[in-house]
């Protein structure tokens, strides 16, 4: 089958025609001189994934460097020195110890709500999308700058903008070397780039001459990642294993970016989907309960949490943060009964595999928590098709840390408040860096 059809990017359409062709469940199509190919077999995905070294990163649009940076962009032997320097941080244990900033972001975003709710009759119709993105971003400044978290915040601030006006250019019909004219826009996206660099830099500065003076060590992000650098930098011959400070103010900016995203996308399509189906809030609401009580959580605590574990991850099936995921063939390819030319750009279709109900049955497009009462691997009847965080060598290194704060947030909205979608919440996802609700939240919240 053959369909020609226009390309259209976010909401600004026919920058130029494109080819389609489809033979079952193969897609392809040329955009441009480009070849793409779609893929939306679980076990082709899994191996696409697993060869990291064959499946390169495809090549982001210019305007994209001011976001997708640290080690999203390494390849190879690069991306595993870096790989390697940043898993501590994300360890269960170092995790466990940012449980207190995570409560303490909660109790900022829900005394606002029962503020909100005192202050009204009956219940409270609020738009909780924005208060989600800022609960995230504040447990992210907490956990990556600790005590500076405040400076943390200008940072989120700063990259928020940013963001915005770089999905701006990546809609916007590409002209070679527009970027470099100096247009307002332009100019404004450099001019963050350069301060957020530099508020980073006057942060970890700051660490640095802490450290060196003895002040006790932290164990917050930047501290974790800055206290095995200097020991290498010291050691000369260990140097070379070393993070540099502008590598580890990418990554700081890149756990900004991909944290604060992930986890609010999640939280809020979960009070969507509970809204929705008020039977599953219930049971979560009873298991908190039971299990945590009016209490502040602790980890043991969030690990007993069955069915809100159950519960984020038939979201996480339904709504991934990343509907979709592109990898480029480094050399010539065999996946599959398919041979792929070197440059070939491959997109993996998350979205799909989740909604397939050879996979997941014949409710596969309805919310069923249930099928995830034994685990990932018994929901997928032993298919590796759950993608939620990606897969392979290169999963997303945060995956424990967004779904640990993930856990305490519902967990403590659960102990406060019950909530149901208003009358005026309009259901329209949309791909923006990650599946967001293109038209807010609109809930009806009331104070237990």
């Amino acid at each position: 089958m053959l369909l020609l059809s226009w390309w259209c990017f976010g909401s600004n359409c026919c920058l130029s025609q494109a080819l389609f062709f489809a033979t079952g469940t193969k897609t392809f199509q040329w955009l441009g001189p480009r070849l793409e190919v779609f893929i939306t077999d679980s076990q082709l995905i899994k191996e696409v994934l697993s060869k990291n070294y064959q499946y390169l990163k495809p090549q982001f649009p210019p305007h994209a460097k001011y976001l997708f940076s640290g080690i999203l962009q390494y390849e190879g032997d690069k991306w595993a020195k870096q790989r390697k320097l940043l898993n501590p941080a994300f360890h269960m244990e170092k995790l466990k110890l940012m449980l207190p900033a995570f409560y303490l972001s909660c109790m900022d975003t829900l005394n606002k709500w029962e503020n909100l709710v005192a202050s009204s009759k009956g219940g409270c119709e609020l738009d909780v999308w924005p208060h989600l993105q800022t609960l995230t971003a504040d447990a992210i400044s907490r956990t990556a700058f600790g005590s500076n978290y405040e400076e943390g915040r200008k940072v989120f601030e700063l990259l928020r903008e940013q963001t915005e006006l770089v999905v701006i250019a990546l809609r916007s019909l590409y002209i070679p070397g527009m970027r470099f004219l100096p247009t307002k826009m332009n100019r404004r996206i450099k001019e963050i780039a350069k301060e957020i660099d530099v508020s980073i830099t006057n942060v970890i500065n700051k660490r640095i001459k802490a450290m060196k003076a003895g002040e006790e060590r932290t164990d917050d992000l930047l501290g974790i990642l800055l206290e095995p650098n200097l020991k290498a930098i010291e050691d000369r011959r260990n140097k070379t294993s070393a993070m540099s400070i502008h590598e580890i103010i990418q990554e700081c900016q890149l756990f900004y970016l991909a944290g604060q995203e992930t986890t609010s996308t999640l939280l809020v399509w979960t009070m969507v989907l509970l809204g929705k189906h008020p039977e599953w809030q219930k049971k979560a609401r009873e298991e908190v309960l039971q299990k945590v009580g009016y209490e502040k959580p602790g980890l043991e605590d969030l690990n007993q949490l069955k069915i809100v574990t159950m519960i984020l991850y038939e979201v996480l099936r339904l709504y991934p943060p990343a509907p979709s995921l592109g990898r480029r063939a480094a050399k010539e390819m065999k996946l599959g009964n398919l041979t792929l030319p070197a440059g070939v750009h491959v997109n993996l279709e998350f979205m799909l595999v989740h909604h397939d109900v050879e996979i997941w049955g014949a409710d596969a497009k309805e919310f069923n928590p249930e099928r995830f009462s034994e685990g990932v691997l018994k929901a997928s009847k032993g298919n590796a098709s759950f993608f939620a965080f990606s897969g392979g060598p290169r999963i997303c290194l945060g995956q424990n840390f967004a779904f640990l704060e993930a856990k305490m947030a519902l967990a403590t909205i659960l102990q406060r408040f019950s909530f149901e979608l208003s009358p005026s919440y309009a259901h329209a996802p949309s791909n923006i860096l990650t599946l967001q609700p293109q038209h807010g939240a609109h809930f009806t919240l009331h104070k237990l």
